[in-house]
């Protein structure tokens, strides 16, 4: 993320601003390379996950199919592998649908605040909710790396930036709501599965980033909570 200027205000809590490095990097979806003939440790699991056939042996189909959703999906390396990363992600995706429409069984985000965003680090997915009541998602999001985590907690967002632009990486931040020194909601053009994730903000699709800042504003609570997966 890029440091916060406010227009004619001091700018509050800058330390630890991030953004994604992936995205800073310019990464793309990888391109095409050649496909392994080893089978990986997660083999059945990863066959069953895309509908192939679930034999634990690599064809060279499981390896193109493998290598697609590694393409997609930003995993390097691409070879095809069922490895612990690809599984990882499928597992998480698996996670994430058994959610459903109720993000919020647990009732870990607060109900007694009104209109809130939550954001469930444990299962990277995020939602609006007024009170107990759903009014957006539940939607995958893309929350910081090891060493640089969404900090947890309740917060508030103070500063909203339509077209914000990272000072220190130089890379735009679309839709920026500021809740936590230099973490923000904003949209970037990744998929939300792209390991290892970003420098601190909660990334998301365009689709929902438009979509919070319309349901959004300054003053909103936002709560953070869990522990993402590999930090």
């Amino acid at each position: 993320m890029g440091d916060i200027r406010r227009r004619g205000v001091v700018a509050l809590g800058v330390t630890g601003l991030v953004a994604p490095l992936t995205l800073a990097l310019g990464a793309a979806p990888a391109q095409a390379a050649s496909c392994t003939t080893q089978a990986g440790p997660y083999q059945k699991q990863v066959e069953k996950f895309l509908g192939r056939p679930v034999d634990g042996r690599q064809s060279v189909a499981d390896c193109k199919a493998i290598q697609a959703f590694q393409n997609k999906h930003g995993i390097t390396p691409n070879i095809g592998y069922a490895g612990p990363v690809t599984w990882g992600v499928m597992d998480l995706m698996n996670k994430q649908k058994a959610v459903g429409n109720n993000p919020n069984a647990a009732r870990k985000c607060p109900t007694n605040k009104g209109r809130i965003a939550c954001v469930n680090l444990t299962l990277q997915i995020s939602w609006i909710q007024d009170g107990s009541r759903l009014v957006y998602g539940p939607v995958p999001v893309r929350t910081g790396r090891n060493g640089y985590e969404t900090r947890t907690g309740l917060k508030k967002i103070y500063w909203r930036d339509i077209d914000h632009v990272s000072s220190i990486y130089n890379v735009p931040m679309p839709y920026s709501q500021f809740f936590d020194g230099g973490q923000a909601f904003h949209s970037v053009n990744l998929s939300m599965w792209n390991p290892p994730g970003s420098h601190g903000c909660v990334n998301m699709t365009t689709t929902t980033a438009k979509k919070y800042w319309s349901l959004l504003k300054n003053g909103d609570d936002v709560f953070v909570y869990g522990r993402k997966p590999g930090t």
